[in-house]
C-alpha cells in the first residue's frame, strides 16, 4: 500500500464521519480513528507484522526510565503522565531548525503542541489535555515510541 492510498483513505474516513476503520493486508494493519474531541484530527496507527526486529532497540529505552523510578515516587502522587496516542519516532521539534515545543520548566496550557510524532511520514502534532507546568521529558528527541508510552510529566498545580 502506498502512501497517496493511506492519505486518501484518512480524508475518507475524515469526511464520512465513521469513528473508526480498519484495513488488514499481507504486508500491513492499519486502524484509522476519528474522535470528536480532537477538533477533526485523525489518529492513525499503523502496525506492520515485522516489528518484532526492533524489538532489542527498545529495551535499552525503558533502562533509562528505570533508573529515573527511585526519584519519581516522591512527586508522582501530583504528577500527570502524558503519553503517546500512536506508535512512531517522537520529535520535540517541529523542523530541524526550529525551536522545541516544550522544555523542563514550560508552563502549557490545554491544546497546546508538546511534540510530534511521525508515523510513516505523517507527522501528528502531540497536543497537552491538561494545563501545567513540565516537570520532565522523558523521551529523547528522534527516538522511536511505543503506544501509551508515557513522554512527559506535568504538574497540574
Amino acid at each position: 500500500m502506498e502512501l497517496k492510498d493511506i492519505q486518501t483513505l484518512i480524508k475518507f474516513v475524515t469526511k464520512s464521519g465513521a469513528s473508526e476503520v480498519k484495513l488488514e493486508t499481507e504486508e500491513v494493519k492499519i486502524t484509522i480513528r476519528t474522535g470528536d474531541h480532537s477538533k477533526g484530527e485523525t489518529t492513525f496507527i499503523q502496525q506492520v507484522p515485522q516489528v518484532a526486529a526492533p524489538v532489542p532497540v527498545a529495551a535499552p529505552t525503558p533502562a533509562a526510565p528505570a533508573a529515573e523510578t527511585p526519584s519519581e515516587p516522591k512527586e508522582d502522587t501530583n504528577l500527570i503522565t502524558v503519553k503517546s496516542p500512536i506508535i512512531g519516532t517522537f520529535y520535540r521539534k517541529p523542523s530541524p531548525d526550529k525551536p522545541m515545543f516544550v522544555e523542563v520548566g514550560t508552563v502549557i496550557g490545554q491544546g497546546d503542541v508538546l511534540c510530534v510524532i511521525e508515523a510513516m511520514k505523517l507527522f501528528n502534532e502531540i497536543e497537552s489535555e491538561v494545563s501545567g507546568k513540565i516537570v520532565k521529558v522523558l523521551v529523547d528527541d528522534a527516538s522511536p515510541v511505543e503506544f501509551d508510552q508515557p513522554l512527559f510529566l506535568v504538574d497540574p498545580s
